[in-house]
């Protein structure tokens, strides 16, 4: 699981709720928006429970450290080096997308991480075909400009992964 099968490399893409539970480890600010965006299940994948996801904890920095100390070692590490993009070929990865007309040396993370309706609206060429989540549909969405992904598995029950060799698109799905 340390490394990828011989002939392969692995790119992992941060995205909005790895940016807010980052923050919340760092700062201990933000646990309101954080438990209407999974904080309530991940925080249960390390033994910790919060009773209701709609109360914030009455000790958010309490609830930080404890959250902290459980994400020690390895999964912390992991969550620091993930990448915001990567480029391969003529395709841009990315979670959310891009603002359109902006360099990509010149993209603000957070809109990497965030970007939704100036991006998904758009039809200008931005260099790249992007490839992205972020934005749920009920199945994905190919543009000449952008592929989206998300088909919101955490509730449709449906996760999509795009195979792209050459030119050719084709998806699979659970």
């Amino acid at each position: 699981i340390n490394h990828p099968l011989d002939g392969f490399e692995r790119h992992f893409l941060k995205g909005n709720h790895e940016d807010i539970m980052m923050r919340f480890l760092e700062t201990a600010d933000g646990l309101d928006g954080w438990l209407m965006n999974g904080a309530r299940d991940t925080m249960a994948g390390y033994g910790i429970e919060i009773s209701n996801i709609f109360q914030p904890a009455s000790d958010p920095e309490q609830l930080r450290r404890t959250l902290a100390n459980a994400l020690a070692g390895p999964h912390r590490a992991f969550l620091e080096n993930l990448e915001f993009y990567h480029t391969e070929g003529g395709y841009l990865f990315v979670h959310a997308g891009i603002q359109p007309g902006v360099a990509l040396e010149q993209q603000d993370d957070h809109d990497l991480m965030w970007v939704r309706n100036a991006f998904i609206e758009s039809d200008t060429d931005h260099g790249w075909r992007v490839v992205h989540g972020h934005t749920i549909r009920d199945r994905p969405q190919v543009r000449p400009n952008r592929i989206g992904i998300d088909t919101g598995a955490w509730h449709s029950g449906v996760l999509t992964a795009a195979v792209i060799e050459g030119g050719d698109v084709r998806f699979l799905q659970t």
